[in-house]
């Protein structure tokens, strides 16, 4: 009796039909004012991230990576660097920028950050290939609609119970997806880059256990927008492949997911639009750690609260998102570290939130040995929706409660673009100057008026 998964051939059951025609004709397609905007909210967001994280661990070793291999063609930039590279190692140093730390955008359904491996693709692929600024839009749109949609289809949540990566996959068949219809692929040459997406899709769920953000960096986004950026180019140099990686024998779905939605990937292609699903981070850290911010940074606003006044706090959570955040080396991802410094501050900065010396600081240590971090089976039934509940007991024995029930930032309750661009600015400004920052966030807002990409990749170079 075999053993191997049965295989199915029927064509009905496959999104590729749809799919690479929708990839064919996506920079033509008009899209609507809310997606347009949301799209401009998630590349600023992922720009910042970008620059700023060149100056992080892993951006500074992806920076070594890209030195190590001598002079090679200059077709794209390096952002917060006057370096440049391939397109392909472009879009490497760049994705490992974007996720360098945790500052990128969350699609918490598929359990992906899009933006880390789309954006620097889209990047990539504008400089390489002339794009304009509103094709960049509507790219990095059908990039989000791909990553979301594939992992998705294949149920993420039991398939990252299984090892499997979620945050790898999606993101890899979004940025090829991306940067092949900048690149110029008709629907037949869809077909290809999506079977050259499906060959370099890879990922295993241990990444949880990397101490310096490097090999994350690059899990999350170097490998995504190499892959993707990787399959564009050689689709577009005339490689040929198979023409539908989702059905037939052995097929994509074959191999991977205990019950996959076939047809999701094609499904209202057009009239849905994952990224208005799409989650821009208030706080530069961990996406489980933004509800129980939110809730203790109202209860300190709301109530001046101060260190001294606390006896004891406790923190609810998902189950899910217990071991992700539960006393980690990181700081940007231990929340115990987090909330006892924004307590002892009464703030919390990009700087504060990466300070991996003020985790032996013996004030915050003080407030964490106070601190106590439970798993709620009430707020796991809410997922994927993070949601957080933070306790706080003074020391006259009363006590403040917050239920953080949505994340600012979150779509059910966005940012503005004022508030946006404060975080922006915040992370480009040391890289690139108080000026050039606003002239990027200017741009951005503007995109559609400018007819070559380039002039925009051109603002993430440092002045000097």
């Amino acid at each position: 009796m075999s053993n191997t998964k049965s295989t199915s051939t029927a064509t009905t059951e496959s999104p590729m039909p749809a799919l690479s025609a929708y990839i064919a004709q996506a920079l033509r397609l008009p899209l609507p004012e809310a997606v347009l905007e949301k799209a401009r909210f998630q590349l600023l967001d992922t720009l910042a991230a970008i620059v700023s994280g060149s100056q992080l661990l892993a951006g500074q070793k992806a920076i070594a990576f890209i030195e190590a291999q001598g002079q090679s063609a200059p077709q794209a930039t390096i952002a917060g660097t006057r370096l440049k590279s391939t397109a392909i190692n472009a879009a490497l140093a760049n994705g490992m920028f974007s996720h360098a730390d945790e500052t990128d955008d969350s699609h918490a359904a598929s359990l992906t950050h899009p933006g880390c491996g789309i954006v620097p693709a889209v990047l990539a692929a504008t400089e390489l290939y002339g794009a304009s600024g509103s094709a960049m839009l509507r790219a990095l749109t059908l990039g989000y609609d791909i990553c979301c949609r594939l992992t998705l289809s294949l149920d993420p949540y039991p398939f990252r119970a299984a090892g499997h990566s979620t945050h790898t996959f999606g993101p890899n068949f979004g940025a090829a997806a991306a940067a092949g219809a900048l690149a110029g692929v008709d629907a037949v040459q869809a077909r290809y880059l999506m079977s050259y997406a499906a060959q370099q899709a890879s990922g295993v769920s241990c990444w949880m256990r990397d101490r310096d953000h490097i090999e994350k960096a690059f899990d999350f986004g170097g490998m995504a927008a190499r892959n993707g950026m990787t399959a564009a180019v050689m689709v577009h140099a005339g490689f040929t492949g198979v023409e539908d990686v989702f059905s037939g024998e052995r097929c994509f779905y074959d191999a991977y997911g205990a019950a996959p939605d076939r047809g999701a990937l094609g499904r209202e292609l057009g009239t849905r639009y994952e990224i208005l699903d799409t989650s821009i981070k208030r706080w530069t850290v961990g996406s489980p750690i933004q509800a129980p911010l939110d809730a203790l940074d109202l209860l300190v606003r709301t109530h001046q609260l101060k260190a001294e006044q606390v006896q004891a706090i406790e923190v609810r959570i998902p189950h899910e998102s217990y071991t992700i955040v539960d006393n980690r080396e990181m700081p940007e991802i231990c929340l115990q570290h987090l909330l006892s410094t924004l307590l002892v501050d009464g703030r919390m900065s990009f700087a504060s939130a990466h300070d991996r010396p003020r985790m032996q600081d013996p004030a915050v240590l003080a407030v964490r040995e106070r601190m106590t971090l439970v798993g709620d089976d009430e707020l796991s039934r809410a997922m994927p929706v993070r949601q957080g509940i933070v306790t706080v007991t003074l020391e006259d024995g009363s006590t403040l409660r917050e239920h953080t029930r949505a994340v600012r930032g979150t779509p059910p309750n966005p940012m503005t673009r004022d508030e946006l661009e404060d975080k922006c600015r915040e992370l480009l400004a040391p890289v690139l100057g108080a000026t050039r920052s606003a002239e990027l966030c200017a741009a951005v807002w503007e995109l559609e008026k400018i007819a070559d990409g380039r002039a925009l990749a051109a603002l993430l170079v440092p002045p000097h």
